[in-house]
């Protein structure tokens, strides 16, 4: 695939032209490895949509808290979302006000120390407190990562690199699914502590390395510090001491674009409304964190154990086996994916998501039905073989283009309220989901998915007339899309870039001078 395919003509042709693989690139191997560091943020919410799964199946964890059910298994699982929304008026704040590297260094410390809390759980009360400060903490590293790796990562990398974010949500899924599996014949306490404690592990690997993580470029041009923005861009995307045209251009585009938005004066809160462009951002950042939690996912992502209870798979070897495959299996698909992203766009994988979702939900319902009615083991079959394909379908889509399709589409001055926003509407969601779930799972059994497949008609519809296709164009370039040329820095290639098109040689001189 052309380069200019991916982030545009114009760039483009500036982007070095190799023989080289990236990883055979000193200077890009280098970039990727360390943005594993805010990659790997999005396990931490895995971890926890797993684990509670997991929990759910093991006896030993039933029998320690009295076997919560209905309103109170609710606000278990809810607890998470209710504390990551309690955090996010103040996270939008902090990471415009403080960076992303920083506040996302608090986030790995807070929820450090509520695992610890939670591992060392007595009562219910006290397991439900820390499953709030992990949520708390948790959207400290969630929200600012999508951020920093969309406005640090090299330009044909983006696409790939901010859809893998949410991917990384799987990792830590697998973790806690296999940890419950490989405790689950343990007879004591330690069958649900072990896999509780686990969950600090992806935070200490992010620790480890976070003093190598450098500060998002556009931000530090935010706050009139260019010159350590031009010598971030200048060591990871141009690999030498020299200011290459591709860097010249980035930072000239990055300064203007920012420079406008200011101008235009709606950075606040208020400026995502202030246009209509930024009307239909903020519309899109809201429906698709609802759309990801109301299409049926909330049903098995948390309630996994219902819905096995429901077929006749009521054993806990076979429901935290089932779990663990399920999350490799999501893994893959949703890997997959984030690296067809720029191949086959973000428009076309939401299309083809929605449709497969809705097809596995109509037969999941029907089987699931037939199951209820007469105890018909294939039917129950066939729902099982059904949450395969529909997380699969899922997972093409809302998997890697849930953080990634808001950090693109928002420009710089409301990006981070834009994702602020998306992950209030996905945390509200949460909460309401978390208590509607069960309480419909255990009234209206197999009739509740109806619901589900009617919501999915919407969310196809609402997809095909409002979700527009960000490939082709780089970060600051996409606001054309929204708010017409105009919106967009007049960026011209000036001598240097234009003998760099030609494949004519830069001499040092020149570099510095257009630097």
């Amino acid at each position: 695939m052309k380069d200019a395919d991916i982030v545009g003509s114009q760039l483009g042709e500036l982007l070095p032209q190799t023989d080289k693989y990236w990883f055979q690139q000193k200077h890009l191997l280098k970039l990727n490895l360390i943005l594993l560091v805010p990659l790997i943020s999005s396990s931490v919410a895995g971890y926890d949509g797993s684990l509670m799964n997991g929990l759910q199946s093991l006896q030993q964890w039933r029998d320690y808290f009295d076997d919560p059910a209905g309103s109170l298994l609710g606000l278990v699982n809810a607890a998470q979302s209710i504390g990551s929304v309690a955090a996010l008026p103040i996270v939008g704040f902090l990471t415009d006000r403080l960076g992303r590297r920083y506040v996302i260094l608090y986030g790995i410390i807070g929820v450090i120390i509520a695992t610890i809390i939670q591992a060392s759980s007595t009562t219910l009360a006290q397991f439900v407190v820390s499953r709030f400060v992990v949520g708390a903490a948790g959207m400290l590293v969630v929200q600012p990562s999508p951020l920093l790796i969309a406005e640090l990562a090299y330009p044909t990398h983006r696409g790939k690199y901010t859809s893998a974010f949410w991917t990384m949500y799987y990792l830590g899924a697998i973790l806690a699914s296999w940890t419950t599996f490989g405790t689950e014949s343990v007879e004591n306490s330690w069958s649900w502590r072990g896999p509780t404690i686990l969950q600090a592990f992806y935070p200490v690997c992010q620790l480890v390395f976070w003093w190598w993580l450098p500060e998002s470029p556009r931000w530090l041009v935010d706050k009139d510090r260019k010159e350590e923005a031009l010598a971030i861009l200048t060591k990871y995307h141009s690999g030498t001491d020299e200011v290459s045209p591709l860097v010249s251009y980035e930072m000239e585009e990055i300064v203007e674009t920012i420079r406008m938005e200011k101008e235009a004066k709606n950075t606040g809160w208020g400026g995502l409304i202030a246009t209509p462009g930024n009307r239909k951002r903020l519309f899109i950042a809201v429906a698709l964190g609802s759309f990801a939690q109301w299409n049926g996912i909330g049903v098995v992502s948390y309630y996994l154990t219902l819905v096995l209870d429901s077929v006749g798979v009521t054993d806990s070897f076979s429901q935290t086996l089932i779990n663990g495959l399920l999350q490799i299996f999501n893994f893959g698909a949703a890997f997959s994916a984030a690296f067809l992203v720029d191949r086959l766009g973000r428009r076309t994988l939401f299309l083809w998501s929605g449709i497969g979702m809705l097809i596995s939900y109509i037969i999941w319902t029907a089987c699931s039905a037939i199951n209820a009615e007469d105890g018909n083991k294939a039917a129950g079959i066939v729902v099982i073989v059904c949450l395969f394909t529909f997380y699969y379908h899922y997972d093409i889509a809302y998997t890697p283009l849930l953080m990634s399709y808001p950090a693109e589409i928002f420009p710089y001055t409301l990006r981070s309220k834009g994702v602020t926003c998306e992950l209030l509407s996905i945390y509200c969601s949460l909460v309401i989901a978390a208590f509607c779930n069960p309480i419909g799972m255990e009234n209206l059994d197999w009739k509740y998915y109806i619901v589900f497949c009617c919501f999915l008609v919407v969310i196809i519809a609402v997809t095909f007339f409002t979700f527009p296709e960000t490939r082709g164009h780089s970060l600051e370039d996409i606001a054309r899309i929204f708010d017409g040329d105009a919106a967009v820095a007049p960026i011209a290639l000036n001598e240097a870039e234009e003998h760099h098109v030609a494949g004519k040689k830069v001499t040092d001189e020149t570099r510095i001078e257009h630097a």
